[in-house]
């Protein structure tokens, strides 16, 4: 063999006669999800738009109290008539997050006056929150013990609590009832 036959792979019988591919390449090329099918690139820019309609839709149900489109916590007749009670009412724990945005703007004041009630509210809002969340959560329990009789109330009240203490508007499903609503 000469060197003009090395450089033309053509015309060398033990030449392939095509670029060795890169690794990544090859890899690509043999990999195989045995969950779905391949994809390539232009199916995944295609169906891009269509999942993100999907999720959309999805978070549109969730938001409006679909209980197909709920997480297992938030699902039955027990978990709406929680999030039912706890909506119909006004707490101090839902203003909690804005009142320690106005405690820690507070406390950047010079004044060790200010700075002391600062840390006052703060700590009295907290023993409030704790405390309004023991007495609700014992409410929410009774009532759900009368009304669904058989059901278990584990985990209720806390959901209750913690529901409360979110802004009204930043709840998730959303509100259902107004405030003051019977039920």
């Amino acid at each position: 063999m000469t060197k003009a036959d090395d450089k033309n792979p053509a015309k060398s019988p033990d030449k392939k006669g095509k670029a060795t591919p890169k690794r990544k390449d090859a890899v690509a090329a043999t990999k195989v999800n045995s969950i779905t099918a391949p994809v390539t690139k232009a199916d995944r820019s295609k169906n891009r738009s269509a999942l993100k309609a999907a999720r959309a839709e999805a978070r549109a149900a969730y938001m409006r109290g679909d209980e197909s489109a709920m997480p297992a916590r938030d699902r039955g007749p027990v978990k709406r008539f929680v999030r039912d009670y706890v909506d119909s009412r006004r707490s101090l724990g839902e203003y909690f997050l804005p009142l320690m945005i106005f405690v820690l703007a507070l406390t950047l004041i010079p004044s060790q006056e200010i700075r002391t009630l600062a840390i006052f509210v703060m700590y009295g809002a907290m023993l409030y929150s704790v405390i309004y969340g023991y007495f609700v959560s014992k409410k929410i329990k009774i009532l759900v013990a009368e009304k669904f009789p058989g059901e278990s109330t584990k985990g209720i009240g806390m959901y209750g609590w913690l529901r409360s203490t979110q802004m009204r508007k930043l709840r998730a499903p959303a509100p259902q009832k107004k405030l003051g609503d019977r039920f």
